[in-house]
C-alpha cells in the first residue's frame, strides 16, 4: 500500500476537500441506521460526518498512529469506533456489516479486486458497497500516491466479475469546479514541459512523493489566488451523472451483494 495521502480542509485544498465530502453526504440515505464499515477512513472527517447517521460505523485504517489519533479525538461519538489493519483480507466475519464504504481508497492498493471480493463476503445479504476512485481519463499526470486508476471499463469488468447487481455513476462539478479544475490543468501542463523525458511516469514512487506533495500544495495555492471563487465551492457544486461518465472526475461504484 501507498504511503499516506490525506485531503485536509484548509482554504487553499478546498475544491479537493469538497469533492471527497460529497462521496460521504451521499451515502448518507444508504448507511442510515445500518451497521457501517468505513475503509481507509484517514483523519475520519467523513466517518464522523456517516456517524450522524448510522448505528454504528467502525473506521479502518492501516496507519496505527492515524487511528489512535482518530480514537483519542471522537472519544465521545459513542457509536464510532475505530481499528487498525493493513487490507485485504478484512478483518471481520461473513456477514458482518450493511454497508461498506471506501472513498478514495481503492487506487492505493495492489490486490483491488481481492478486496472488492472482501467486501462482499463480509456484508450481509442484500448490502450495499460504495466505492469512489479517480477516474484515470481525466488525470494529467500520474499521483505516486495511487497504485492504479480505473477506467469505468476497468471498473464495470473487474466488479462484474463479482456480482451482477451494480451500478456506475460519474461524478462531475459545475461550471465554477471545471473552471477551477481547467486551470489545474493549465499549472500541471506548465510543469510538465520541464519532464522532457518523462522521468515522472517512471521513477519510482517513494522519489517522487515529496516533490508530488510540493508542487501540488504551490499550485494550489496558486489557484486560490486565480479562481476567486476557489473557497466558495461546497458539496453543492458536485453532482452525480449516468451519461457521459468518461469525462466525470471520479467514478462512484454501487454495488449490491446477493
Amino acid at each position: 500500500m501507498s504511503t499516506h495521502e490525506r485531503a485536509h480542509h484548509d482554504e487553499a485544498n478546498n475544491v479537493t476537500y469538497q469533492r471527497c465530502q460529497f462521496a460521504y453526504e451521499f451515502a448518507v440515505p444508504y448507511i442510515t441506521g445500518k451497521q457501517v464499515l468505513d475503509v481507509g477512513c484517514g483523519n475520519a472527517y467523513g466517518t464522523a460526518l456517516m456517524a450522524k447517521s448510522a448505528a454504528n460505523i467502525v473506521g479502518l485504517d492501516y496507519d496505527a498512529t492515524t487511528v489512535a489519533d482518530n480514537t483519542s479525538r471522537y472519544a465521545d461519538v459513542a457509536n464510532l469506533s475505530f481499528q487498525q489493519s493493513v487490507i485485504p483480507p478484512l478483518p471481520f466475519g461473513d456477514n458482518s456489516f450493511d454497508v461498506i464504504t471506501a472513498f478514495q481508497f481503492i487506487e492505493h492498493i495492489a490486490p483491488r479486486k481481492e478486496f472488492l471480493r472482501e467486501c462482499l463476503r463480509v456484508l450481509r445479504p442484500g448490502g450495499k458497497l460504495l466505492v469512489t476512485t479517480p477516474n484515470i481519463k481525466k488525470s494529467l499526470a500520474r499521483n505516486p500516491f495511487h497504485v492504479h486508476e480505473y477506467t469505468f471499463e476497468e471498473m464495470r469488468q473487474e466488479v462484474g466479475g463479482l456480482t451482477n447487481s451494480f451500478q456506475l455513476k460519474g461524478l462531475n462539478g459545475n461550471q465554477r469546479v471545471n473552471s477551477y479544475y481547467d486551470e489545474n490543468g493549465k499549472f500541471v501542463r506548465m510543469i510538465l514541459r520541464f519532464d522532457v523525458l518523462g522521468l515522472h511516469k517512471r521513477l519510482p514512487a517513494s522519489w517522487l512523493t515529496a516533490p508530488y506533495n510540493f508542487i501540488t500544495n504551490l499550485m494550489r495555492n496558486k489557484l486560490k489566488e486565480k479562481v476567486s471563487t476557489t473557497t466558495d465551492i461546497t458539496t453543492k457544486d458536485f453532482h452525480l451523472q449516468d451519461e457521459s461518465l468518461d469525462t466525470t472526475w471520479d467514478i462512484y461504484l454501487i454495488a449490491e451483494k446477493g
